[in-house]
């Protein structure tokens, strides 16, 4: 399970000195082709780290054959400096993979680069440069899971995914623990498929993958400068699926995936879900799901096993969704604490002993739904990486 299991790719982990720790710190995926087709989305941050901005304009061409990512350092605001490192980073990969094979030929334009770790600091190319020569000689089929280690930060465990259509497979590998909250997707993810889809298929199937998955994590409310998930296609299986057919797989993928971020997120005993059903609209959904996950009171209360409706009602009133405040009703892992915005059923049947949680509100105010998922914030919240890396 991860992004070598469909057919036409490689990929390796090793350790290269970037971390202190001496864990692997450089990953490396290739795409042997036939195909070489790619999508990609990004980071709504305005202040984007180096890597995305050269990751934006290759995956502008339409053609990506290996992708470089790196932990222990997020080369984000490092200026022009840091752009001429992704740059040289990616040089080094192509030249590298040029030179392994006869039968690979890379160019730098062609080489998708990722980044995370600490933000505003250089990253050290002496080290990083020979472990990607490193990562290029022990590229293997077996190699997606030393991958999916090599781009861990405060991940307790790595991150893997397969979906499988008829003939042909879609492949995953994630990390992220914090700064998972969206406006995009929420961490570095690699997905790897080997039907024959083009550029613009891959782009439709991921955005509407990523909406209504990374797009609705809301972990703790910070948002990366290096946030990117990537699509890439090989061919090798000689299969066309149909648009549908490729989406469906690939928001299982990518389901799964932010499943998995969600269940690692740092310090979390709770994986809440927060179902919001009557909305007059999509959008007015996930604003209501949203500003209950990002509210740090309600978070608490669940953490302390307190089915507080009062706290979610009064975050759902903080929106500008469509809905009269004496017409929401709440239900906390299926007891309706509230009804027509006043107490309903007692609180004390609601059992919150266990990891899931599930926040259901109804609007009352129309036929739309969505889910947002979040996390409760416990004493051991650390969050190494907040405002100083991703």
């Amino acid at each position: 399970m991860s992004v070598t299991t469909p057919r036409g790719f490689r990929a390796a982990g090793v350790a290269a000195g970037l971390k202190t720790s001496g864990a692997a710190d450089v990953a490396l995926v290739v795409n042997d082709g036939p195909d070489a087709g790619v999508a990609g989305v990004f980071t709504a941050n305005r202040v984007k780290a180096a890597p995305v901005l050269w990751t934006q304009q290759v995956v502008h061409g339409g053609v990506v054959r290996a992708v470089v990512l790196n932990s222990g350092g997020a080369n984000a605001c490092t200026g022009p400096a840091g752009f001429q490192d992704t740059h040289a980073t990616a040089e080094h990969t192509a030249a590298a993979l040029t030179g392994s094979s006869a039968r690979l030929i890379v160019g730098a334009g062609e080489v998708a680069v990722c980044s995370t770790g600490l933000i505003g600091e250089r990253l050290p190319m002496p080290k990083l440069l020979p472990g990607v020569r490193d990562a290029v000689r022990r590229l293997s089929r077996d190699g997606g899971q030393p991958a999916a280690e090599a781009i861990m930060t405060t991940d307790t465990r790595p991150k893997t995914t397969v979906a499988r259509g008829s003939g042909w497979t879609v492949g995953g590998m994630a990390k992220g623990a914090g700064m998972l909250a969206p406006a995009m997707a929420t961490m570095l993810c690699v997905l790897t498929t080997d039907a024959v889809a083009g550029p613009g298929t891959l782009d439709a199937a991921l955005r509407a993958a990523t909406r209504v998955t990374f797009d609705r994590v809301d972990s703790d409310g910070c948002m990366s400068t290096n946030d990117t998930v990537l699509l890439l296609a090989s061919g090798a299986s000689g299969i066309e699926p149909t648009a549908a057919e490729l989406t469906a797989a690939v928001t299982a993928a990518c389901d799964d995936l932010a499943q998995q971020l969600l269940a690692d997120a740092e310090g979390a005993t709770k994986q809440i879900a927060i179902e919001v059903v009557g909305a007059a609209g999509e959008d007015d959904a996930v604003e209501v799901g949203r500003a209950v996950a990002r509210n740090n009171l309600v978070k608490t209360a669940l953490f302390g096993n307190d089915p507080n409706w009062g706290r979610i009602l009064a975050a759902v009133g903080t929106t500008a969704a469509a809905f009269e405040p004496d017409g929401v009703d709440v239900a906390v892992n299926g007891v309706w604490v509230c009804r027509g915005g006043a107490a309903a059923e007692d609180r004390a049947k609601v059992d919150l002993t266990g990891r899931a949680v599930t926040i259901r509100i109804d609007l009352h105010a129309g036929a739309d739904a969505a889910t947002i998922w979040t996390n409760d914030l416990s004493h051991a919240y650390v969050h190494e990486n907040s405002a100083y890396s991703t």
